[in-house]
């Protein structure tokens, strides 16, 4: 019989995960904006994508029914239904038969990724064994009397990202947590698309790219890190004065809700804010009225039309510290104890 205790804490701990699931759920709903140009269905896609790259809906959430987030929204479920498809398709939700969809676990899926790749290695070796003559039992105890790699062999590190401050950025922050011998590089996606680097052991990339990023260089792991708003950000946000009229600029139309919930989240005493996105007309008006501007990278040529009286700084997101530490180390540990190439 379960210990009502344990039952009781276990019931705790679930209703706090639905509780956190439930409050980024409501800042999503919050964030939409039906008066913007950008179609509600990238809106939704945007800020999903963004709530899973930044640990605001975590690997293992149960995502809210498709009929649920459509009365939430109040949307059309098929409007919800292909949301969901795409973020399937990107491989960043998988539904599970009779259980719901659930935000995909990256680290689990790149373990089995690697236990595949012990598993071929395996099979090779016994193949080898039997060429050699060399029985299963006696290829068993060779494995087991084999001396440990004293030396790790180094690996090559790239970040891929959307703009080269902020990618250099993410590299810069993940380099302190590498062995010595380790090398960290960062290129943007349209670089890395159009000449993709060699010599690269593993690739490092938001959420967002991770599809795409694979699909280049299919024989390298690809990792997806958690990406917060960065301490700059979050502190330059929460001393806006609440009497401010704040633009926020994002530069990709699938980016403008997320960003809008990070503002009200880190901003919440601002009551004038007003949200563009590249290419929708009143940009001019819209800073001429604006006391601050908040812009995301790639927007940095916004400061140039400003005036002496305003301020303005980038909305920008740095590596989760937990997420290099339980997802990229593992993976990188268990790559470098093998000889060769990683292999999906």
């Amino acid at each position: 019989m379960t210990d009502p205790i344990v039952l009781v804490q276990c019931n705790n701990i679930m209703d706090a995960n639905q509780n956190t699931t439930d409050m980024a759920i409501d800042r999503i709903v919050a964030a939409i904006d039906r008066g913007s140009p950008v179609s509600l269905s990238v809106q939704l896609r945007g800020a999903l994508e963004f709530g899973i790259a930044s640990g605001d809906l975590p690997a293992g959430t149960r995502m809210p029914t498709i009929r649920h987030l459509a009365q939430k929204l109040a949307m059309s479920p098929v409007t919800v239904s292909n949301v969901y498809a795409g973020l399937q398709s990107s491989g960043l939700i998988e539904g599970r038969v009779g259980a719901g969809t659930f935000v995909k676990d990256e680290g689990r899926r790149l373990s089995a990724q690697l236990s595949k790749e012990l598993d071929e290695r395996i099979v090779d070796l016994v193949r080898l064994a039997q060429v050699c003559g060399v029985s299963r039992e006696e290829l068993a105890l060779r494995v087991s009397m084999a001396p440990v790699p004293s030396e790790q062999r180094s690996l090559r590190v790239l970040v891929v990202g959307n703009f080269a401050p902020a990618t250099g950025g993410y590299a810069d922050e993940i380099r302190p947590y590498l062995p010595k011998g380790d090398e960290v590089f960062s290129i943007t996606y349209a670089q890395f698309a159009r000449t993709p680097p060699k010599n690269i052991d593993f690739i490092v990339t938001t959420a967002t790219l991770q599809k795409k990023v694979e699909q280049v260089t299919p024989d390298v792991p690809v990792l997806s890190l958690t990406m917060l708003v960065n301490r700059v950000t979050r502190v330059a946000l929460a001393s806006i004065p609440s009497e401010s009229k704040v633009l926020a600029y994002s530069y990709f139309s699938s980016f403008v809700t997320a960003m809008r919930a990070g503002v009200g989240r880190y901003a919440p005493q601002i009551a004038g804010l007003k949200m563009i996105v590249r290419g929708e007309r009143g940009l001019d008006e819209a800073l001429a009225e604006a006391d601050v501007v908040v812009y995301a990278s790639g927007a940095e040529f916004l400061r140039e039309k400003l005036r002496p009286d305003q301020s303005c700084f980038e909305y920008r997101h740095t590596p989760d510290r937990h997420s290099i530490e339980t997802k990229l180390l593992p993976a990188l540990d268990a790559l470098r104890t093998t000889t060769g190439k990683f292999r999906k």
